[in-house]
């Protein structure tokens, strides 16, 4: 049975389990042993980090071939139209080489909870709200992306990974699921141990 932890990471938390710097990081929130992140999120991004003890389940949640649509919410500065995001759908080139093509749409303000430290307000400069999707994991990856086409990243929260998504989970929070392998990899382990 294979353990995944569905973890809602708070700004300035690292995706790691110690840190010679005292930052804070996964173990001050997770205090389990033997389950690692699969994939990362930067300290100044913010949301779901899936965690899990099975290598396999990490590789298919990351490796961009498995095709694994992650959803994150981007506030943004500027006010991009809807033709503005075309370069995102098309797939942008960036300096690593192109991006897969992105699903992209400006949404309204989403209801999150407040960042700490909070993004910092400037009265004459708007922002926006991006939905962006991507199934890659590129370091600042989507911090790239809206940089590229004019409009920097102010605030970056994950809400899914495949079919996994934060159900609530406030900053901090996590909730640990048990998957149970499919039919025909019980019936392969079953038929081993004879």
């Amino acid at each position: 049975m294979t353990r995944l932890i569905l973890f809602n990471k708070p700004y300035g938390v690292l995706t790691q389990f110690t840190d010679k710097e005292g930052r804070a990081v996964l173990a001050d929130y997770i205090p389990l042993k033997g389950v690692y992140p699969a994939g990362r999120l930067d300290r100044d991004s913010e949301g779901l980090l899936l965690l899990t003890d099975n290598g396999k389940l990490a590789h298919q949640l990351t490796h961009p071939g498995k095709h694994s649509w992650k959803t994150y919410l981007v506030q943004v500065e500027g006010v991009p139209h809807d033709k503005d995001l075309q370069p995102l759908r098309n797939g942008i080139l960036l300096k690593d080489g192109p991006a897969l093509p992105a699903r992209a749409a400006i949404i309204e303000e989403p209801d999150l909870w407040p960042r700490n430290p909070p993004v910092r307000y400037r009265a004459n400069i708007p922002t926006r709200w991006l939905e962006i999707r991507i199934r890659e994991g590129r370091n600042r990856q989507i911090r790239r992306m809206t940089a590229a086409i004019g409009f920097p990243t102010l605030r970056l929260v994950r809400t899914s990974i495949s079919q996994w998504a934060l159900d609530g989970l406030q900053p901090g929070q996590w909730k640990q699921v048990f998957l149970h392998p499919p039919q025909h990899q019980r019936k392969k382990q079953g038929k081993m141990s004879r």
